[in-house]
């Protein structure tokens, strides 16, 4: 497993370094200059010019790379251009909302995606496996806003039972946090984990159709033990994949999912960034979710090793 994890640090390194690139192009690629946002539309070109060259924005942008990776390695994030904070306490007010939330949504899509994907491959009447794929099928046709909207005229207006809107710390009160976190973690995990379940409903027939589960039901073994030891083992691999790749895709979907129930996250600090041209806060968010995925993807594959002992990460 150290062996495994050391030949992956070449790979990771260079991931994170063609991503900072991008990161930093892509904000100045598109329309949009921070001075003329913070000179305001009145502002003579000759304030403008005084803007930019206060920000280090007239300097050469292999330069303006340099300095703001020379600020990554020593913990400097850069200042927010918008806000005139640091970029790090700007997230650092706001991470929590969305680490809730993808934590929450990432069990739910586990919790959903394997078990519907379980019920749908080991489904023996019709009835069932008919509820199985219309309920794969609806959720694979429903992007996460729509099923947040139904979600909130449900259990928000119509039996009022959760609340639609605003937040509170999971930490701070346990009880009032989840309740303000169920309604976004699920509208933002139950769309994703149809295509887990479909994964895992595949894996599993075609796992039934091995010699060796033919074996084990000819030795007598019981059609419970067979299910759980043998079938399910051995398909929750691509499950699992899944799972750890759709983390990514939990984090850059909390952007809509944040703007429905008004929770003030990195979702929202996005969308702001991006409206204002705010270079230093977009260049870290996205080096910071492809870090986290990247994470996730290390983990994922550790994970599988565990569960399927024929695969060696270290070869």
């Amino acid at each position: 497993m150290i062996r495994y994890l050391i030949r992956r640090i070449p790979s990771v390194v260079l991931v994170l370094l063609a991503t900072s690139v991008i990161a930093f192009l892509l904000p100045r690629l598109a329309p949009g200059d921070p001075a003329a946002v913070i000179a305001g539309p009145d502002a003579t070109p000759e304030t403008i010019a005084a803007i930019r060259a206060q920000l280090g924005l007239d300097q050469p942008l292999v330069t303006q790379y340099l300095h703001w990776m020379g600020g990554l390695f020593t913990g400097d994030l850069g200042r927010s251009f918008q806000y005139g904070r640091p970029v790090a306490e700007l997230i650092g007010t706001r991470v929590e909302s969305t680490v809730e939330l993808a934590v929450l949504a990432g069990l739910f899509l586990a919790l959903f995606g394997i078990g519907l994907g379980v019920l749908a491959g080991s489904a023996r009447s019709r009835w069932s496996r008919l509820f199985a794929d219309a309920t794969n099928t609806g959720l694979l046709a429903a992007p996460p806003f729509l099923v947040g909207l139904l979600l909130i005229l449900v259990f928000g207006v119509a039996i009022q039972l959760l609340p639609v809107s605003g937040e509170m710390s999971v930490l701070q009160s346990p009880d009032l946090g989840m309740q303000y976190l169920l309604l976004p973690s699920l509208a933002l995990a139950l769309p994703m984990s149809a295509g887990v379940a479909r994964l895992v409903q595949t894996s599993m027939l075609a796992v039934r159709q091995e010699d060796f589960i033919d074996l084990a039901v000819a030795k007598g073994v019981p059609s419970r033990r067979i299910s759980v030891r043998h079938v399910l083992r051995n398909s929750l691999g691509p499950g699992v994949v899944a799972i750890g790749i759709r983390f990514g895709d939990l984090l850059a979907g909390a952007v809509v999912i944040e703007a429905i129930f008004a929770r003030n996250g990195l979702g929202q600090l996005a969308v702001s960034a991006a409206q204002s041209a705010d270079y230093a806060v977009i260049q870290v968010l996205i080096v910071g979710t492809v870090l986290i995925a990247v994470i996730a993807q290390l983990l994922t594959e550790i994970t599988l090793a565990v569960l399927d002992p024929r695969i060696r990460l270290g070869q």
